[in-house]
């Protein structure tokens, strides 16, 4: 009898089962008298080759976050840390300038750390096309999609990224907005980038909008300060808009202040929408509309997923999560 038979017939997950027959206090008064009576009961004897091995196996689970001022990564790496504090395993958190390889550092990681799972927040399918094949733990791929990807150990759990910016910009136009400015990322590197632009610019054709991409959009970090920065370019060259749609919500803050800073009302001579749905957006004045990302299901997928990669060498799975609208003070009609 195997640890996985013995799971099967108590009912309880084979990751349960395990701690109980290892003695690990992380597991309920119930389930652990359930288990070990049972294992008496069918003769289960845990082979003690098997458990020196897996001792010898870290317990750490790492988490390569690419951007080191993303704020929707600092909120996702706080609930990831918040899920794993209940379980056997530990988090390693390293960061990484959005412009560097993600996959590279993983491969270093994994030389030196040894972790069993792995979580990038953040990636450039290129990077994953070229280098992943080195890597053959479970990991999972947050917040970006990854079905594409021919990697049996790769996992994503993200939103749709070209349908939110396609909603954020439905969001202005049923305002009456027609001359809209937008804010995004490196097209060239980053695949959140440019599916929130595809989606934005999809949007506008669908409404017969025009825009100039040459003009009318600036590609710079995910940050406050670039997105300040970028605003203050569109206002520098005379684009004249009633809106603006960051495609982050850190963009967004920055956007506003340059806007109060030129002495023009936000939402009144320009409206401002972002995506992520970051806690801070509530505090400002205006309150920030937005596309709302489910942070915490997107943390608690991602965990799930891997756990079950790790416990039950359980396939590679892709999933895509609902996002939410929020229209909010940062807009009004035109």
């Amino acid at each position: 009898m195997t640890i996985k038979d013995l799971a099967k017939k108590t009912g309880y997950a084979v990751g349960t089962v395990s701690r109980a027959l290892n003695n690990h206090p992380n597991v309920s008064p119930t389930a652990r008298e359930t288990i070990l009576r049972v294992a008496k009961e069918s003769g289960f004897e845990l082979n003690i080759n098997a458990k020196q091995l897996k001792q010898q196996r870290t317990t750490t689970i790492l988490a390569v976050v690419k951007g080191i001022g993303n704020e929707l990564f600092a909120q996702i790496v706080e609930q990831l840390q918040a899920l794993l504090a209940q379980s056997p395993y530990h988090l390693a958190v390293d960061y990484l300038d959005e412009d560097k390889n993600e996959v590279h550092r993983a491969i270093q990681l994994c030389r030196e750390k040894k972790p069993i799972g792995l979580l990038f927040l953040g990636g450039n399918r290129q990077f994953f096309a070229e280098d992943f094949s080195k890597i053959d733990i479970p990991c999972v791929l947050v917040t970006n999609e990854a079905s594409g990807l021919p990697f049996p150990n790769l996992s994503s759990v993200s939103m749709d990224d070209r349908k939110a910016a396609y909603a954020a910009a439905e969001i202005l136009i049923r305002r009456g907005h027609r001359k809209i400015a937008m804010i995004g990322g490196f097209r060239e590197v980053s695949v959140t980038s440019r599916l929130r632009y595809e989606g934005f610019r999809q949007a506008l054709e669908d409404h017969q909008i025009p825009f100039d991409p040459q003009q009318d959009y600036q590609g710079v970090r995910f940050s406050y300060q670039d997105g300040y920065r970028a605003t203050m370019a569109l206002l520098d060259a005379g684009r004249q808009f009633t809106a603006i749609f960051a495609a982050a919500d850190v963009m967004a803050i920055g956007a506003i202040r340059a806007l109060r800073e030129r002495g023009l009302h936000v939402p009144r001579d320009v409206s401002v929408v972002g995506v992520d749905g970051l806690p801070l957006g509530d505090y400002l004045v205006p309150r920030l509309s937005t596309i709302q990302q489910p942070i915490q299901e997107i943390a608690q997928r991602s965990i799930a997923i891997l756990c079950s990669c790790i416990e039950l060498q359980a396939p590679a799975c892709h999933e895509i999560l609902p996002f939410g609208e929020k229209e909010s003070e940062s807009i009004c009609n035109i």
